[in-house]
């Protein structure tokens, strides 16, 4: 009973967002209009919604109801980035790649740090932080939202449902909708930021969307058919034809990079889900079709990097929450490929090192630390970390000019009050002398 009553909770888990990739619209989008997106032309405002609501006695409508429902936690969800910049430039590209769909999309941009993009039926759209972490240009973030736009036009969430329907007992489902909604509420609870730990809420994360997407899971089919469309899309609108191609590789090596022998040993998903299950021969075919594709299009690198880099700092360190220093550590080696961000790069390469504590690990850490301050873009937590280290060697002058420094560099940091009492005990150690 215990293991039916888990599984039953975990199947719910997963239903909220399988079914948010398909539901309704609702009143006005969270976003600002495309023409405040940064760097990009001004295009005219979104068309009205191309797909009518469907009559509520139907599957369909049945299905567009519970992802309302599912839409409406996601606009009320502390994990909800309001940022208007990057939430507009997010929504160009992806009306840059939604054909006829652009006025359907309303877009929410989820911090959450794994590699996962959704459209619910209704054309709710979510994008995680993960992804734009991930997405090592504009062409490979065109080609992921074509994809699930794709699967938006092609309705594959309602085959999806009804697959699945043929395979399960109304009671089974609707056990896991009620489920849902429980664990969707603890996870989007006013309450949850002070009494779920960081650990605990990527576990919740996983278990409420994994859910979801073990109801709801796309066929390979249904994969291959998004591919190929949003391939035609995002080269339609002169994008890199090699981007699907270049993305889905990097995943997999990703996967291949991880610290975990199961996720080493599972095929690689396009997200953490088993929506998107990633095979060499996916990756082939993309291959062969921007090989066969006569131009050449746009990555639009620099656009892309200059409107995420922002926010790396507070989304790698998301990322490193997550355990696995393997995966992170190829993440890192991603985005410091053209020699961009290495204050910031080399100061998550340092913290790795700090907690992994591997042999060796201790040295790496400092010198990634000194490489890191060596950037004007280096966080200012690069001083700390050298502080303690100073300090814990008895490097006392050392110690006091790093968390000095780090003061001057965080002068609202929440531990300020420790690192200024590290610094009085120092002064009494050595006299003040420095």
């Amino acid at each position: 009973m215990r293991r039916l009553a888990l599984a039953s909770t975990l199947l719910i888990a997963a239903t909220s967002l399988a079914f948010a990739q398909e539901a309704p619209p609702l009143v006005g989008p969270p976003v600002e209009p495309l023409a405040q997106a940064p760097a990009m032309a001004s295009p005219p405002p979104p068309p009205p919604p191309a797909r009518a609501r469907p009559e509520s006695s139907t599957d369909e409508g049945g299905l567009w109801g519970v992802s309302d429902r599912a839409e409406q936690q996601a606009r009320a969800s502390g994990q909800l980035e309001t940022d208007p910049a990057l939430n507009a430039y997010v929504r160009d590209v992806a009306c840059r790649v939604a054909a006829e769909y652009c006025g359907d999309i309303r877009l929410y941009i989820m911090n959450r740090p794994f590699f996962n993009a959704s459209m619910a039926p209704n054309g709710y759209m979510e994008v995680w932080s993960g992804l734009l972490l991930r997405a090592e240009d504009e062409a490979q973030l065109a080609f992921v939202l074509g994809h699930e736009t794709a699967h938006y036009g092609e309705r594959h969430s309602l085959e999806a449902l009804r697959a699945t329907r043929a395979r399960a007992t109304g009671a089974m489902i609707a056990s896991v909708v009620i489920a849902a909604a429980g664990t969707a509420a603890a996870v989007n609870s006013p309450n949850s930021a002070s009494s779920i730990s960081d650990v605990t809420r990527i576990a919740v994360d996983a278990v409420y969307l994994g859910t979801i997407a073990s109801l709801f899971g796309f066929s390979r089919e249904n994969e291959t058919e998004a591919d190929n469309v949003g391939f035609d899309h995002a080269v339609a609108a002169n994008y890199d034809p090699s981007a699907g191609q270049r993305i889905w590789t990097s995943l997999m090596a990703e996967t291949a990079a991880s610290d975990n022998p199961d996720t080493r040993r599972r095929e690689t998903r396009g997200s953490i889900f088993s929506t998107h299950p990633l095979s060499a021969e996916r990756v082939e075919a993309l291959s062969a079709r921007a090989a066969a594709h006569s131009g050449t299009g746009q990555t639009h690198r620099e656009r892309y990097r200059a409107v995420i880099r922002p926010f790396l700092d507070e989304w790698l360190r998301a990322d490193l929450r997550r355990r696995d220093y393997g995966q992170t550590a190829h993440l890192l080696n991603q985005l410091a490929a053209h020699g961009e961000d290495l204050g910031v790069i080399e100061y998550y390469r340092g913290e790795i090192c700090r907690l992994r504590r591997a042999e060796g690990d201790r040295a790496s850490a400092l010198q990634h630390y000194a490489n890191a301050i060596a950037h004007a873009d280096a966080p200012a937590a690069a001083w700390r970390e050298l502080g303690e280290f100073a300090a814990r060697d008895g490097r006392h002058a050392e110690a006091a000019a790093h968390f000095t420094t780090y003061l001057e560099r965080a002068p609202n940091a929440e531990d300020r009050a420790l690192v200024e009492a590290r610094l009085a005990q120092i002064n009494a150690q050595t006299g003040g002398v420095q």
